[in-house]
């Protein structure tokens, strides 16, 4: 598995660490799941814009047609 190094500001870090032992998890465990949850947010939003351009366009074509 590849790794990537993550660079933080103390304050960053001990916010990091202090959220992580709360939830009782590694901060390895919390930021990696923190970040593949902005993945799939982003896609999420994405998907969901994607489709409501789809249906204006839909909507669109058939007015024009």
């Amino acid at each position: 598995m590849s790794g990537l190094n993550v660079r933080f500001t103390e304050e960053e870090l001990d916010a990091l660490r202090d959220r992580a032992a709360a939830e009782g998890r590694s901060m390895q465990a919390f930021a990696h799941d923190a970040v593949i949850a902005a993945i799939n947010e982003h896609s999420r939003l994405f998907n969901e814009a994607s489709e409501h351009v789809l249906q204006a366009s839909a909507e669109l074509n058939r007015r024009l047609a």
